[in-house]
């Protein structure tokens, strides 16, 4: 694989070279359990960019869990349990349309709101830094199905004054100029606390299903961090996976 770092693109090297190791790591040679990415000063040459710019990303990987370090030792890769990044994804619009269901909004809110530690994270920005946050409640004619909390990275530009009755991507990509690629996600089975319970018309308690997703533009850069939170008795996730 040829490992080629862009140096007049206006994506941060960094970030060019955390998705040059994605590449890199999944390549056949190096999805056994342990095997040990290139030693960093060598690396670091052959893309032309710093061992810091270059460990910024290692950094990003091993957060992920994609990789660990020991120091004395070297940067290895870890062989997740399951790890898919799916090539298209639906709106909950399309999913329920499929179904032969009309949508029905319950809940549409949108603000301001101080990104705290983990969205700040998700979102590569500063702790603390004022974000766009998008909350709704969605299911049919037979009640609430699933929750939304999406927040924004600033550069996309949302001002929360737009009108979320219309389709997320649809607005991203006609008002905002940006263009989703790639979404990261992430399943568990949780109880819903009170808070959810009353969302959802449902008892503290019950079983949710939670899905966190991450959705980047065609530069690798966050766009959208979104959390979802789905009845365990009205929603089933199917996800095909092509060998």
């Amino acid at each position: 694989m040829e490992l080629k770092i862009d140096h007049n693109s206006p994506v941060p090297l960094h970030a060019q070279a955390e998705a040059l190791l994605k590449e890199l790591i999944i390549q056949d040679e190096y999805q056994k359990e342990g095997r040990l990415l290139p030693n960093e000063v060598d690396l670091a040459k052959r893309l032309g960019i710093s061992r810091n710019t270059l460990r910024q990303a290692i950094n990003k990987l091993v957060f992920e869990g994609l990789l660990s370090r020991k120091k004395g030792v070297g940067t290895r890769v870890i062989k997740k349990q399951l790890s898919t990044q799916l090539e298209n994804w639906t709106s909950f619009r399309n999913e329920m349309k499929r179904l032969g269901k009309e949508v029905v909004e319950f809940e549409i809110l949108a603000d301001q709101v101080k990104a705290d530690k983990d969205v700040a994270n998700k979102l590569r920005i500063e702790p603390g830094t004022t974000v766009t946050r998008l909350s709704k409640v969605r299911g049919t004619d037979e009640g609430p199905i699933v929750w939304f909390v999406s927040y924004f990275h600033p550069r996309v530009g949302l001002t929360g004054e737009e009108d979320f009755t219309r389709p997320l991507y649809e607005i991203l990509e006609q008002d905002c100029s940006t263009v989703p690629s790639l979404s990261r996600e992430e399943l568990q089975a949780d109880l819903a606390d009170q808070n959810l319970a009353e969302k959802l018309k449902i008892k503290n308690g019950d079983a949710i299903l939670t899905r966190k997703r991450e959705v980047y533009d065609p530069g690798n850069r966050p766009i959208e961090y979104n959390i979802c939170y789905y009845r365990g008795d009205k929603f089933v996730y199917t996800i095909d996976i092509h060998r």
